[in-house]
């Protein structure tokens, strides 16, 4: 079986890729029409940043899953994956403490001035007086949109600092925030209005799209700072950039609208010009560790797909099916009973959704669970129940909406 890792990998788990058994092409770089005509040999494919658009899913027709070496799934179609039955999977929470260094890095960089007094030395200028206003971060506010992997990482360095930790996401519980000793606020709004610092830590869904409104910024205090290392279309773009002209907030972004998809390029944004805006090349999940950690869980995802058909943390599988009844079967474990039981649902017109068989111990006995769209007549139960030679016992289950 061939896999195609089609960004930077580290070699030597390569080299564990290889010892599942699997044909390792490599080759970082691959775009657009390039990237599906190399996935036609592939039945995995590995990316990183690289997009997987709905052409690699029509021509690679032998592909059975791809693999974003990340959280975000936004660069891969899902929907056109889903429609030619391809699993999906991502490394969620493998790169939380690179993007939670990065955060408190920016911002101490904003507080203390720091990339301004670089440039300043650089350019043989010293300005003590004005590098020397600082709030400091102990004893302030911060404000933590998202409380997943990072969300939390950012919020046990926080308290490191001194700071006051204030949560919020929509699944955010009173119980969860009394677990990680922070306090939960009860809307974004409500975030905003209380914190000196504000940072978004939720993926790219439709869900999230704006979730950092003008509402919500307007809400946050003068002075107080917005940071966002997660996607540039969580915020409204014109709002944060109307405020960073205004100079009512200071910003600091690792994501920028409408940047570069590849490692170099020349990129003229407008956001990142201005004088109370820190921004970064999107680098919040480049360290060594992290992407060690993200390719160990790549190699696991790939390994137990291989050897138990499981997919770790897959994004496109349905949570609920159009399901209504289930059919429970207990057989004898012998050639043929379970193409015996799908043809009679299939001559009774009906979907077969869900199908799990397990085995007892002896390899003597069967029961295999099918979920069905729709009641199948008493004809069909009958029918089955009817091949005493192959079948144990036959009962029908009403699933719960």
């Amino acid at each position: 079986m061939r896999i195609l890792v089609a960004d930077e990998f580290p070699k030597h788990h390569l080299d564990s890729l290889r010892g599942l058994g699997l044909s390792v092409d490599f080759r970082p770089g691959l775009k657009g029409d390039a990237l599906a005509e190399a996935a036609k040999e592939a039945s995995i494919l590995v990316v990183r940043s690289t997009e997987v658009s709905a052409k690699v899913f029509e021509v690679a027709t032998g592909l059975s899953l791809v693999v974003r070496a990340g959280a975000g799934v936004n660069t891969i179609d899902v929907k056109a994956a889903s429609a030619r039955g391809v699993f999906v999977a991502n490394c969620p929470g493998q790169n939380a403490i690179a993007v939670a260094e990065l955060t408190f890095g920016l911002m101490l960089s904003v507080d203390r001035h720091i990339p301004d007094n670089v440039a300043a030395l650089r350019q043989g200028v010293w300005n003590k007086k004005r590098f020397s206003q600082a709030k400091g971060l102990y004893g302030r506010t911060l404000g933590i949109v998202g409380l997943g992997a990072i969300g939390v990482a950012v919020a046990e360095r926080a308290q490191a600092f001194g700071m006051k930790v204030v949560g919020y996401s929509r699944s955010f519980t009173p119980e969860r925030a009394k677990a990680l000793g922070i306090e939960r606020a009860e809307s974004l709004l409500a975030l905003a209005r209380q914190c000196e610092v504000l940072t978004v830590h939720v993926p790219a869904t439709a869900d999230t799209k704006g979730l950092v409104s003008r509402q919500v910024l307007a809400a946050l205090p003068d002075g107080a700072t917005f940071i966002n290392t997660s996607r540039a279309d969580v915020v409204d773009t014109e709002a944060l950039l109307e405020e960073a002209r205004r100079g009512r907030l200071f910003v600091a972004t690792d994501v920028l609208p409408d940047e570069p998809k590849g490692g170099e390029a020349t990129f003229q944004s407008e956001l990142g010009k201005l004088p109370h805006v820190y921004a970064t090349h999107h680098i919040g999940a480049s360290t060594e560790q992290a992407q060690d950690a993200i390719a160990r869980e790549t190699v696991r995802i790939v390994d137990q797909f291989l050897n138990e058909g499981v997919v770790p943390n897959c994004v496109n599988v349905a949570e609920r099916t159009p399901a209504r009844y289930q059919l429970i079967v207990r057989h004898h474990d012998r050639v043929g009973v379970l193409a015996n039981v799908l043809d009679a649902v299939r001559q009774a017109g009906i979907n077969a959704q869900e199908i799990e068989n397990t085995i007892f111990e002896g390899a003597h006995a069967a029961c295999c669970k099918i979920q069905l769209d729709s009641r199948p007549p008493d004809e069909m139960l009958e029918r089955i129940r009817s091949r005493a030679e192959e079948i144990i016992f036959v009962d029908l289950v009403e699933l719960r909406s």
